[in-house]
């Protein structure tokens, strides 16, 4: 692909015009990071770039890009602007056509106003972003005020680059998203989504959490997160603290490369506990009765806000859902067993069972428990297909009905538990039954 960007750059310079690598790619190259792509910066106008490249797409002409696709590979071409006035903290209302200095000048960081010159092998800095980078500093170019009221987006990518390079954000760029932090409201769910979600699956998303709460975008976005500060909880089973303490330790403890389903029911397994608080004085005892069918329910209403798709709902919401069941798993009948570490969510929601232990008391029974299931169950399919079908039924004139699925039941429970070992021994036991 670096070749590739590298021949799309040696034509634009070849027909006359300045072309450079631009922004994240160039920051990507003095970090010693390989870029997961290229975009490319010229002095070429839209019309020019699309005499050299004819098949190429005009996704953003209006603002001077034209996505080029090569060698199975896609290149954003973007003329060289500057911005006219932003008047809702989203988009400019115009864009003129500029020079590569007033290009850099107009972008949100200096890590990201950096241009390359592959052809000469030399670096264009205007902005200060190489010193910044060997300094590992987020900072705002120019008035950081001005440049996150042209776009609140960039509120949130303050946070993530800081989370991501584990830079430090420079103070007059932190003080100015503190003090902006509710405009983030202004901007698209699915933007804020995106940018969240390349915090929450990276491996430094502590960082990230604290980032957000201490800046005041947590608030912003997800205020039921704050609402668990302060919620005390049984300190026999609790003994790390209250139920934000509880939450930002489990996210600790996550593996680096948690899914996304399952660090959102991580953030959101206790959202409801404010709610379902309760204390009673007879046995000194606190309770949160039913926090994790509501906390689903919570959940599903949060992550909906910033139009998440079904299947990321339903996975986290599962987790919130079933995270209490955990506590009974070696009192369950084999079948039920089975049939709970059978489901697609399972395994993140044992996960989430560890990380909720290690980050309380301390108590992997039930964790150790399951993981030697899983190794005794490994030899065969937890659900296999059964031996007894709704066709053995019919052949005995049953009719269809709540007894016809009971009866089902019953069998695939003693296949499950191996009281029914073959099919010959399943109909046997079926005629035993219907007699």
């Amino acid at each position: 692909m670096q070749e590739l960007a590298k021949e799309i750059v040696q034509n634009l310079q070849g027909a006359g015009y300045e072309a450079l690598y631009a922004g994240g790619c160039v920051r990507d190259f003095l970090l010693g990071v390989l870029p997961k792509d290229f975009d490319i910066a010229t002095s070429a106008h839209p019309e020019e770039i699309l005499k050299l490249f004819p098949n190429g797409d005009t996704i953003g002409a209006h603002f001077g890009v034209i996505l080029v696709r090569k060698g199975g590979h896609h290149f954003e071409i973007a003329t060289f602007r500057e911005d006219g006035s932003y008047e809702d903290g989203r988009r400019p209302e115009s864009v003129s056509f500029s020079t590569s200095e007033r290009d850099a000048r107009r972008r949100d960081f200096t890590i990201n106003g950096l241009f390359y010159d592959p052809v000469k092998e030399t670096l264009i800095d205007y902005v200060g972003g190489k010193s910044d980078i060997e300094a590992q500093v987020v900072r705002a170019i120019g008035e950081p005020a001005e440049r996150f009221d042209e776009d609140y987006i960039r509120l949130l990518r303050a946070i993530r680059f800081s989370t991501v390079l584990e830079f430090d954000i420079e103070e007059s760029t932190w003080a100015s998203i503190s003090a902006g932090a509710s405009n983030i409201s202004q901007i698209a769910p699915e933007r804020i989504r995106e940018e969240l979600d390349r915090i929450w699956v990276h491996g430094n998303r502590v960082r990230g959490f604290d980032l957000l709460v201490e800046s005041g975008l947590m608030k912003a976005i997800f205020p039921e997160i704050l609402e668990l500060r302060g919620c005390e909880q049984p300190p026999q089973w609790h003994p790390e603290g209250d139920v934000f303490v509880h939450t930002r330790l489990m996210l600790s403890l996550l593996p680096a490369d948690a899914s996304l389903s399952l660090v959102l029911s991580v953030l959101f397994h206790d959202i409801a506990k404010p709610a379902t608080f309760s204390y009673d004085p007879a046995e000194d005892r606190i309770r949160f009765n039913g926090h994790d069918k509501l906390g689903a329910d919570m959940t599903g209403e949060i992550l909906g806000r910033l139009r998440y798709s079904n299947a990321v709902i339903d996975a986290a919401t599962a987790g919130v859902a079933n995270h209490m069941m955990f506590k009974d798993v070696q009192k369950m009948r084999k079948s039920k067993l089975k049939r709970f570490m059978a489901r697609d969510t399972f395994g993140d929601e044992l996960e989430l069972h560890r990380v909720d232990c290690e980050g309380s008391n301390g108590n992997l029974d039930n964790y150790n428990f399951l993981k030697a299931m899983e190794k005794e169950f490994a030899s065969e399919p937890l659900i296999p297909p059964p031996l007894i079908t709704g066709r053995d039924l019919i052949d005995r004139e049953i009719q269809a009905g709540p007894e016809f699925g009971k009866i089902l039941t019953r069998a695939q429970d003693l296949q499950l538990e191996g009281t029914l070992k073959d099919r010959e021994q399943a109909l046997a036991w079926l005629d035993k039954e219907l007699s």
